[in-house]
């Protein structure tokens, strides 16, 4: 069957009782993770431009906005959403395809439950099979695909939000696997956005995209429904290598019960070597001769900044956030990170003592760490974060991250509203001021 075929009927034909209690309460954990990130980030630069654009322009009042009463078209609010969810990049990450599957298919699966008076339960529904979509063909579509260049988020995203949206507004089998093929000509998202705005507007651009495509194919557009993987399609003219291995257990297994949260408020590929460091803690700066880390390769480019002078560049460094947090800087607080924290003498003087090295056999969810201390003496170890944790565990650590964001009041009325599954706009209006 073709991958087309399997993820449309997927989408348009998965019933609420197939859907295992786990993937469930795994969506809705997310969910909060989702708008307190979002809350937080609401008056970061790209949230308010993408906002104050679509506010310029008005139309019809259909679905919420993070962060501000007004309500836009729900394409306008699946842009502004998707945008300043990820502003503050401390959402969730799945790495078996590489992406941030929440703030892609969450904004356009809210946006359109809003626009069509839908109820909660349906909308969590959408939600979670849009992200478990958005992995899936994530999978299919490779690494050859990100390594090219390509933001899995923007991409593979647009997909799994096109088909939550298609499943709010009742499309079957056909319909959802023509809006499949009418993303294939409009998905997009580029890593060379990243440290900039243009990373988060990706997100925002694959939520909007997977409304305007389920919308146009309601309304009776035509598209070429194989346009995701025929010739010339988005497969074979985006690096895709075609890995069907990612389509044999949809429907049966749910990969995003494997989602991976962010407990410190930086890139991912530094959580591992964070984690692994705090199994040896604590320690004293004078105590440590050097610090050193070995890291899959493919985060040498991504995350080892040597010398940041910013607090968005302190994200992006082995050396200081393993320095913060030595010196006691809570690396979870998005205050930490500052230009302020990366010209501390204190920071400066033990993050020159991390030594990071690429190593083919660390998993890239993984990182071993070695403490060399003055007296000659080593402490070793190693974290992966795909290692399991308990449901109860993570969401106890989602919760106190909500609270650290929000409040405590605020988190846990959220968290109250989003497990009652029973009114979208009692959920939506959290999102406000």
């Amino acid at each position: 069957m073709k991958i087309t075929s399997q993820l449309a009927d997927f989408a348009a034909q998965t019933q609420s009782h197939d859907i295992p209690a786990p993937a469930l309460r795994m969506m809705q954990l997310s969910l909060l993770d989702w708008a307190a990130v979002g809350i937080a980030g609401h008056d970061e630069p790209v949230s308010r431009l993408t906002r104050d654009m679509v506010l310029a322009e008005g139309g019809v009042p259909q679905a919420s906005l993070i962060g501000h009463a007004t309500k836009v078209p729900a394409r306008a609010a699946a842009l502004v959403n998707g945008a300043t969810s990820h502003a503050l990049d401390y959402d969730d990450t799945h790495f078996a395809h590489i992406g941030h599957p929440s703030v892609a298919v969450i904004p356009a699966a809210l946006a359109v439950a809003q626009a069509r008076g839908l109820d909660a339960a349906a909308f969590q529904v959408a939600a979670l099979i849009g992200v478990e979509a958005s992995i899936r063909i994530g999978i299919w579509l490779g690494r050859d695909h990100y390594q090219t260049g390509f933001h899995q988020t923007g991409t593979a995203g647009a997909f799994g939000a096109g088909l939550a949206a298609a499943r709010l507004m009742g499309l079957d089998a056909a319909g959802c696997a023509m809006v499949l093929g009418l993303l294939a000509t409009r998905a997009s998202g580029l890593k060379s956005q990243f440290g900039t705005m243009g990373k988060p507007f990706n997100a925002g651009l694959a939520a909007a995209n997977g409304v305007e495509a389920a919308d146009l194919v309601a309304r009776g557009f035509i598209a070429n429904p194989d346009a995701l993987e025929s010739p010339q399609g988005f497969g074979p003219t985006h690096a895709g290598q075609n890995r069907s291995e990612g389509l044999q257990s949809i429907g049966k297994e749910w990969m995003f019960e494997s989602v991976s949260h962010k407990f410190h408020a930086c890139c991912h590929g530094l959580h591992a070597a964070l984690e692994a460091c705090l199994i040896l803690a604590p320690l004293k700066a004078g105590q440590i001769a050097r610090i050193e880390v070995a890291t899959h390769p493919r985060w040498m480019t991504v995350c080892n900044q040597t010398e940041p002078m910013t607090g968005l560049g302190a994200k992006f460094s082995y050396g200081t956030v393993l320095a913060m947090q030595i010196l006691g800087h809570d690396t979870a607080v998005l205050d930490s990170y500052s230009a302020a924290v990366c010209v501390d003498p204190a920071v400066q003087a033990l993050r020159a003592r991390v030594q990071v090295r690429a190593d083919d056999s660390v998993a890239e969810t993984a990182a071993r760490v070695r403490i060399v201390l003055q007296d000659g003496n080593s402490l070793d170890a190693t974290h992966d974060l795909n290692a399991p944790l308990s449901p109860d565990l993570r969401q106890q650590k989602l919760q106190t991250k909500a609270r650290s964001l929000l409040g405590a009041e605020r988190a846990d009325k959220l968290w109250s509203r989003i497990t009652a599954q029973d009114d979208i706009e009692g959920f939506a209006d959290y999102l406000l001021p």
